[in-house]
């Protein structure tokens, strides 16, 4: 199955086995420059963005590449996928996420009552899994659904995160803006009401990177 990652990452191999960067490819193709860079490739409201088919038949023509090598790049990406090394990450219910003694003075899970989830790809010491209870989050999310929380990531207006206040909440929202002064939350169902917290306020907020739907 095609996505987005594969497809960017077969864009990157075919720019590497010309000895081109990104934008050495694009440009070499007739288009801007800054067509295949890192930024352009996520929308400003957080969206994936994809190639076009014009873009992409441009290049293949500037390198003279097939459309079956071109599916052999996308084929190395899925293998890679497929053969990486599957880590565990701490998995832990929305509803025990509020309560104390499941997390450090960092805001990292510590502490008894972590259940476990194996998830490929994965290396990164600042993921959790955190399980959805309820009909909160709905329609995005529904109960049971787990979420991939990465507390490292960069975070931007439009994303979806997972915050926990120091008052032991757990929420996931949606991020409207966020100042100096305050953390200004959407909320994803429109039942529940947007939320402002004060920098003091936050124990710690998360990325939502993936979500098992």
């Amino acid at each position: 199955m095609l996505s987005h990652d594969l497809v960017w990452a077969a864009i990157d191999r075919l720019a590497a086995r010309n000895e081109l960067s990104a934008s050495g490819l694009a440009k070499s193709a007739g288009l801007d420059p800054t067509s295949f860079n890192k930024s352009k490739r996520i929308s400003n409201d957080g969206r994936p963005r994809w190639p076009s088919t014009e873009s992409l038949a441009k290049i293949l023509e500037a390198t003279g590449a097939s459309v079956d090598e071109f599916f052999e790049l996308l084929t190395a990406g899925t293998q890679a996928i497929r053969s990486a090394r599957s880590v565990v990450i701490p998995l832990i219910g929305q509803a025990q996420a509020g309560d104390g003694g499941y997390f450090d003075d960092a805001g990292y899970p510590a502490g008894e009552g972590w259940d476990e989830i194996s998830f490929p790809g994965s290396n990164s010491e600042n993921i959790m899994a955190v399980e959805v209870s309820g009909e909160s989050m709905m329609p995005l999310y529904r109960d049971g659904d787990v979420l991939l929380v990465d507390k490292s990531a960069q975070i931007r207006k439009g994303d979806r995160v997972v915050v926990r206040t120091r008052g032991g909440e757990v929420l996931a929202k949606l991020l409207h803006r966020q100042t100096a002064k305050a953390l200004e939350l959407v909320s994803l169902n429109a039942d529940h009401p947007n939320r402002t917290l004060a920098p003091g306020e936050i124990d710690w907020i998360g990325r939502i990177v993936w979500a098992s739907q």
